[in-house]
């Protein structure tokens, strides 16, 4: 069980730090978005790279932040089922959410895009547009990065679960409150 929880752990912190850096690029997509409807709707000027950049960004942010989504227990769910269970009945929805959906999707989504992100690379994939940025190649990567990301994150899920069910002590979600903690930083008297 301590094998399990170390990996699940350096998951959690992969996704964790990852989710965090790709924040960044929300402020970044946002100061780019009012610099080119300035530039547009002020003075008249127009390129092409700015406005695909606030483009590749927005896509960097979903398909690079999905895992600390999926750590944070920030995606679609039947809550008002799933809420109200107890943590041994979460982790058993959990652990089959994971093996019977997330894994087969995943492994879908990367069995269609290789080779869609393969030929890609072998064309090295430019820009559409005259002026636009170089290196789409790249950004069609992102969306093999997306499924190793959500997948390991995934398998963190499944570890979590079995802890859960296990009996393993702080195997909680992160950021979940624990049995008896205070909630929102207050005192529990």
């Amino acid at each position: 069980m301590k094998s399990i929880s170390t990996v699940v752990l350096g998951l959690d912190w992969l996704n964790e730090r990852i989710g965090r850096a790709v924040a960044w690029l929300i402020l970044l997509m946002a100061l780019n978005v009012a610099a080119a409807a300035v530039l547009r709707h002020v003075f008249g000027v127009e390129f092409i790279w700015l406005r695909e950049a606030y483009t590749w960004m927005h896509g960097l942010v979903f398909m690079l932040g999905a895992g600390y989504t999926l750590l944070h227990d920030g995606h679609l769910r039947v809550d008002a089922v799933y809420r109200s269970r107890n943590a041994r009945s979460k982790a058993i929805a959990d652990l089959f959410g994971v093996i019977f959906f997330l894994i087969p999707f995943i492994a879908m989504v990367a069995w269609v895009s290789w080779p869609y992100v393969a030929a890609a690379w072998e064309r090295f994939d430019g820009a559409r547009e005259i002026g636009g940025l170089p290196g789409l190649f790249l950004l069609k990567t992102v969306i093999l990065v997306f499924c190793l990301l959500v997948g390991l994150q995934g398998l963190a899920l499944a570890g979590r679960s079995l802890l859960v069910l296990g009996g393993h002590p702080g195997a909680s979600r992160p950021g979940a409150p624990r049995p008896g903690a205070p909630r929102n930083g207050g005192s529990s008297g």
